[in-house]
């Protein structure tokens, strides 16, 4: 499982890449065909044309970093896009770390989560006022 701060997004590619590609390549495409800053302090994935390797880059404080998995056996899968054309989507660590444990999540629903109702200050007036209590 993969534990990371709120505040760190995960930005996967839905196109394969060269498997030469090294960080400098990689960061080109972030900045260039991403349009996304490197130095923001999220993760980019990038998946070989094989899919049997994954690269993720970013940013750690003081260089960029590159993490690297090869699978010995098997693949890699990912929701790609049909098309040519290179794009980014957000996902969760939770289905990063299902991807590179080998989980095919195609098939996978997500349940509703629960989510708090911002409700309006009418709303809250009006709820006060069916209490008696005073409005403030």
């Amino acid at each position: 499982m993969l534990s990371l701060p709120p505040s760190v997004r995960l930005f996967i590619a839905t196109q394969v890449v060269d498997g030469r590609k090294g960080p400098d390549s990689l960061l080109a495409l972030v900045r260039d065909v991403l349009g996304q800053d490197i130095f923001d302090g999220h993760l980019f994935i990038f998946f070989t044309r094989r899919r049997d390797r994954v690269r993720i880059v970013y940013w750690d404080r003081n260089g960029v970093a590159m993490w690297t998995k090869r699978l010995e056996r098997g693949r890699f899968c990912f929701r790609s896009a049909g098309d040519d054309g290179i794009d980014v989507r957000t996902i969760e660590a939770a289905e990063l770390g299902l991807i590179l444990e080998g989980i095919d999540l195609e098939g996978a629903r997500r349940r509703p989560r629960w989510q708090p109702h911002r409700r309006g200050e009418g709303q809250r007036s009006a709820d006060r006022m069916a209490l008696n209590l005073p409005t403030m």
